[in-house]
């Protein structure tokens, strides 16, 4: 009964900790693959346009509505205290700092993480990348390496416009419905929004990207089980992404607001 016990509960660590050492060892070689040639730009190029352009329309809707909604709030509640001219101010902060790069990774990961978990798990299991094995083509350095790569450079610049579009959204509200003063507007975002700010929220937004792909492709590249593991490797690779951006979050702005 004890040993029964005991094995229950080492058997999740071990678990855990196994699955952490393959996502680091895996990460390493795509790493590696990644700097040596040949390089492969083609595949580098379509991840580019899977990762960030065909993300753009997603990313801009929910920044606008974001912005938006963030406005709302805003005004109202500091109207109580007769600042709602700083509504763009914080708002900026807020993105740059925070909204933008989380819900641009989150949505990343549930557009293009999924799909590169369930498109490299279902090539696992038809064999695909046994196939390029085969051909002496490494399948980490084709198809792991550029996904990563594309990844850490796209989600900066969704980032982007991420704040963009919400800064248009919060000032379609704050200025042009509830009436904040224009000028008073952009004066308080050039006067409190710093490139400190800005920073932070490139440097997450790059983390995300690379922890993105890291999970993403480590679950597809390991699936097994046919059709229903490729099903289980796709919602783990967007549940632990998730999970793991936000932990990530966390101790990147302790350590940038610890300086």
């Amino acid at each position: 009964m004890n040993k029964r016990w005991f094995d229950g509960l080492v058997d999740p660590i071990l678990g855990l900790l196994e699955g952490l050492g393959s996502v680091v060892l895996l990460t390493f070689r795509t790493l590696w693959w990644a700097i040596r040639p040949p390089y492969r730009w083609l595949q580098l190029l379509r991840a580019m346009e899977f990762i960030g352009a065909e993300s753009v329309f997603i990313v801009s809707l929910t920044g606008l509505f974001s912005g938006m909604v963030l406005a709302l709030q805003m005004v109202y509640a500091l109207r109580a205290f007769s600042a709602e001219s700083t509504v763009g101010s914080i708002v900026a902060i807020a993105l740059m700092r925070e909204m933008s790069p989380v819900f641009a990774a989150l949505m990343v990961t549930a557009r293009a993480g999924s799909a590169m978990a369930a498109e490299l798990g279902n090539m696992r299991i038809t064999e695909q990348l046994d196939a390029l094995v085969t051909m002496g083509v490494s399948p980490v350095q084709y198809l792991l390496s550029p996904r990563m790569v594309a990844a850490v450079m796209m989600l900066p610049l969704l980032c982007v416009l991420y704040t963009s579009v919400g800064m248009f959204g919060c000032w379609l509200i704050a200025v042009q419905t509830l009436g904040v003063d224009p000028g008073i507007f952009i004066a308080n975002i050039e006067k409190f929004a710093v490139m400190a700010d800005f920073m932070m929220g490139m440097i997450k937004s790059a983390v995300f990207g690379f922890l993105i792909a890291a999970i993403s492709c480590h679950q597809g590249f390991f699936a097994s089980g046919g059709a229903r593991g490729v099903g289980v490797a796709t919602t783990r690779a967007v549940v632990q992404s998730a999970v793991t951006m936000l932990i990530a979050n966390y101790v990147i702005t302790s350590l940038l607001t610890a300086t």
